[in-house]
């Protein structure tokens, strides 16, 4: 199932950076020290590290809860192309960043979501398909204030990782537009005119022409229910003759 696979790999990246927290919390191995070191060669290994490592519980807290989301939105509305679409991401994010960035030691997965967001914003945004639109809006709505964060604001911040995951992002958005959900299977199905009307509406709008409208058309179902039932005729249509 979609949600299936979107749960589980999400949740695999998830028990892997928890674990490694967990681990360097109890046993004190240090590995911080591991994040990224850019434009210094023994740094390139933070490509494959940094994202894993964690400065405190908030630091992990929130990037679980932003993960998770945006994560479970690629594997769920992009399954065909999801996988390669997040290798690229991690691996892209983290080489730009050991290019971008002048010093420091990066740590956290903050590149790895800006690039979701920016993935599933843009790729909403460029195809035309109404679903992924509404994908790109939900992200803007929950996310639109994680911009600021890629802009040198706060020196404890890896703006550069931002900043880093941001453009691949978008570039990948760019590169896969013909590829993944292309036809309209992906949006929602549209409702059919002569539906009846929620319940819940009409209880909010009692004297709507809509409601007594349909009030009238399910009394007289009843009452033609009613009157067959009565009068002993038949429901079904009787068999032909020749």
């Amino acid at each position: 199932m979609r949600v299936t696979y979107a749960l589980w790999f999400t949740m695999l990246f998830l028990l892997a950076i928890w674990g490694v927290y967990a681990l360097n919390e109890m046993l004190e191995l240090g590995w911080r020290k591991h994040g990224m070191h850019p434009r210094q060669w023994d740094g390139l290994r933070g490509i494959f590290t940094y994202p894993f490592l964690h400065g405190d519980l908030g630091h992990l807290w929130n990037n679980t809860m932003s993960f998770f989301t945006l994560n479970g939105f690629l594997f769920y509305f992009y399954r065909s192309i999801a996988l390669r679409v997040w290798v690229w991401l991690f691996l892209c994010s983290g080489l730009l960043l050991w290019g971008l960035a002048v010093d420091g030691n990066h740590i956290g997965a903050s590149g790895l979501i800006y690039g979701l967001a920016a993935f599933l914003f843009m790729s909403g945004v460029i195809r035309n398909n109404r679903m992924l639109l509404r994908v790109s809006l939900a992200v803007a709505f929950l996310y639109g204030g994680i911009v600021w964060w890629m802009l040198p604001i706060d020196d404890h911040v890896s703006w550069e990782g931002h900043l880093s995951g941001a453009i691949v992002g978008v570039a990948l958005a760019i590169l896969y537009r013909r590829q993944g959900p292309q036809d309209p299977t992906y949006q929602f199905e549209k409702e059919p005119e002569d539906a009846p009307l929620p319940e819940w509406w009409m209880r909010a709008h009692p004297d709507h022409p809509d409601t007594l409208a349909q009030k009238e058309k399910e009394e007289q179902t009843a009452a033609s229910s009613s009157f067959q039932s009565n009068t002993g005729v038949p429901t079904f249509d009787p068999p032909s003759t020749s």
